[in-house]
């Protein structure tokens, strides 16, 4: 009935971007996102304009705010879609401080030109409530809606639920777009439930092919690597993406000191979070506490403060980011930085890189997916080795000590991955394995199979390709 055409995150982990033809007058593109690592080419710009034609699209659909789902939009604006922008609540509040930080990176400074981008996006923005249907398109031949559900990964993330339904062959469809899924038992936000039913699912892979540590072990990693610097007088720098992670990680940081109790060395310890932007989220995340799970509402409810406790600083000049940086590479006051890039392909995390990863005093602490191509992957790879990495074209020796913890990521685990397919009461069709390296996809069709194989469901699994 309908056809599904991937304009982006179907060959790799970034630029997502699908479109759904329902006939040949109307279309939905769920997500626009930018390139990243490997995924980049070297005309990068060739990448970030739209190259095909967005004359039948009647909405996009945002899953979520981070850079590669929505870092396209100015280019699809730019291209003349002036459709609505359906995305949650939470997301149009978090969308605008993502386009306002890209548009200064990579489109334009110029504060009027961003002024009125913002007020296009502004108008365009239609925030959707959770678990409701919203029409799209209602004529005497065809019905269109979209729901959005609870993703899990972000504040904000959904994953997106469209129904299609033919007025006079009475034909319906159910497609079902994952977005990012989030991990079982991550702080602050739910874990996905499933949808009822999908005859076709586009479906992340990112960790399709490995399973995450558990919380109370991950939780436990994360307090060893950094006791071990408080030792050592160092610091423990913590790549992290502004939204999300970054919250997440304070969320733990908070419990950890709160156990740990007066007179502990937790007690003297600096929380920093480096990033002007980071620091803007998490007030949005304050803001929206509603929104939170079970767990963080009990603990506001004991008078707790997760994302606002005494030790936490931040870091908003960049004078003041230069003197931090100079202050903790040289006095030995044991600190936990957490800085974006979350893949340290720029931003502020790579001066403390350059200052720090050459002393073995210092953690560089990863709790993220890095992808193929970015600086955080050389170091995450040949650190442990002693060796190094080029950071804005200098070669820097790796002897800090370098750590992974995988259950601290957004992205569901293979198990979250098959339980979020098994738990729906009809099993798709057909599977679509999208933002994810080539093992990872492997890995998780061969799971999936054996899956269906054991339940006796007739489902089709495909690892479709970008066609931009």
């Amino acid at each position: 009935m309908s056809t599904i055409i991937h304009r982006g995150g179907a060959s790799g982990v970034t630029g997502s971007c699908h479109q759904l033809i329902v006939n040949s007058e109307s279309s939905l593109l769920i997500d626009c996102g930018l390139f990243q690592g490997e995924d980049a080419q070297q005309d990068s710009f060739e990448q970030l304009t739209i190259g095909f034609d967005i004359s039948t699209v009647k909405a996009l659909v945002i899953t979520h705010v981070h850079i590669d789902h929505v870092g396209r939009l100015p280019y699809l604006l730019a291209a003349g879609f002036n459709g609505p922008i359906l995305c949650s609540k939470p997301s149009a509040k978090l969308l605008p401080l993502v386009i306002e930080d890209a548009l200064k990176i990579g489109f334009t400074r110029n504060a009027r030109l961003i002024e009125q981008f913002l007020q296009r996006v502004d108008e365009q923005l239609v925030p959707l409530d959770y678990a409701k249907w919203h029409t799209l398109e209602a004529s005497s031949s065809l019905m269109v809606r979209v729901k959005l559900q609870r993703a899990g990964h972000i504040l904000g993330s959904s994953y997106v639920e469209v129904s299609l339904r033919e007025t006079n062959s009475k034909r319906r469809e159910r497609l079902v777009f994952s977005g990012d899924l989030g991990a079982a038992n991550s702080p602050l936000l739910p874990a996905p439930k499933s949808p009822s039913r999908a005859d076709v699912l586009v479906i992340e892979s990112t960790y399709g092919d490995r399973l995450h540590e558990g919380r109370n072990e991950r939780a436990a990693l994360l307090k060893r690597a950094i006791e071990q610097a408080l030792e050592n007088k160092g610091t423990v720098i913590i790549p992290a993406f502004s939204i999300g992670r970054t919250q997440e990680l304070l969320y733990e940081l908070e419990t950890i000191i709160h156990r740990a109790g007066s007179g502990s060395l937790w007690q003297s310890l600096e929380i920093i979070v480096d990033s002007p932007l980071a620091a803007r989220f998490t007030q949005v995340y304050r803001d929206l506490k509603p929104f939170w799970d079970d767990e963080a509402q009990k603990l506001i409810k004991a008078g707790r403060h997760p994302l606002n406790f005494d030790a936490l600083y931040t870091v908003d000049s960049h004078t003041a980011h230069e003197q931090t940086v100079r202050y903790l590479a040289e006095s030995g006051r044991p600190a936990v930085v957490i800085a974006a890039s979350g893949m340290c392909a720029g931003g502020r995390v790579v001066n403390y890189l350059k200052a720090m990863l050459g002393n073995p005093r210092h953690q560089v602490l990863f709790v993220g997916y890095q992808g193929a191509g970015t600086p955080g992957r050389d170091i995450q790879r040949y650190g442990p080795e002693g060796g190094w990495v080029m950071l804005d074209g200098e070669r820097y020796d790796i002897r800090a000590g370098i750590t992974t913890i995988n259950g601290y990521s957004a992205h569901a685990d293979q198990r979250d991955l098959l339980t979020f397919i098994k738990r729906m009461r009809h099993w798709p069709k057909e599977i679509r394995l999208v933002h994810g390296d080539t093992s990872a996809k492997l890995a998780l069709k061969a799971a999936i199979e054996a899956m269906a194989d054991k339940h006796q469901q007739p489902i089709t699994v495909n690892l479709p390709e970008n066609s931009v």
